[in-house]
């Protein structure tokens, strides 16, 4: 039985089947939604920060601030308890420490998220989630 579902979500389709996947859950097993949104700010970390990174990480934090709404709007149509979680950092990372600490008894990830040169440069985010998460973790195909 699930009580606290964790989806990763980017805004990309597989992520978005993910989502479905987790409400579909979240009804079976009357449980709640946790979304998460990372602004990778690992792929700036050895920039100077000036004003035109500021304003790069301001559109992506408004990108996931939407991408979130657009979820919570899902999430509310079906009936379905949701929370949203806007994180920067490493996406993996940050997605098994947020499953630690609501104690989530399931992560849900799509296949692959919509940026291919993330995954050339810093591994797949559902790859390091699948291989450093204690807890149970599905993959969503497409």
């Amino acid at each position: 039985m699930f009580r606290k579902i964790l989806v990763a979500i980017d805004g990309s389709e597989p992520a978005n089947r993910a989502l479905e996947a987790a409400i579909e859950e979240a009804g079976v097993w009357n449980a709640e939604v946790h979304v998460i949104y990372v602004v990778e700010s690992g792929l700036f970390s050895s920039l100077p920060m000036d004003n035109t990174l500021e304003v790069i990480y301001s559109v992506l934090q408004k990108e996931g601030e939407e991408i979130l709404e657009s979820a919570r709007k899902k999430a509310d149509s079906a009936g379905v308890p949701l929370t949203a979680h806007l994180r920067q950092g490493h996406a993996g990372s940050q997605v098994v420490s947020l499953a630690e600490e609501l104690g989530a008894d399931l992560i849900l990830l799509g296949s692959h998220g919509k940026s291919g040169v993330d995954r050339l440069l810093l591994g797949s985010v559902t790859d390091y989630v699948v291989r450093n998460s204690p807890i149970t973790t599905t993959v969503v195909r497409s």
